[in-house]
């Protein structure tokens, strides 16, 4: 149903858009849209770094050769 929608399809839905919300509407819309897209890319980014910050802190306890020979004893 909607895969023949087509540009004069898109075009009439953005005029009845226009009409119905109007211009201010429409664009405070748009600025609070922005700054959604703004606040989830600096989420994503803190939580990148939070990652790759406790990647760091990460401790390695994989068992030296020093600590394996004295098992063996």
């Amino acid at each position: 149903m909607l895969n023949n929608i087509g540009l004069p399809g898109l075009l009439l839905i953005a005029v009845v858009v226009l009409v119905l919300f109007g211009r201010g509407k429409i664009s405070s819309l748009m600025g609070e849209v922005g700054k959604g897209i703004t606040a989830f890319k600096k989420g994503v980014d803190d939580g990148k770094a939070e990652l790759e910050d406790s990647a760091a802190d990460a401790k390695d306890v994989t068992p030296t050769e020093e600590t394996k020979e004295e098992t063996k004893v």
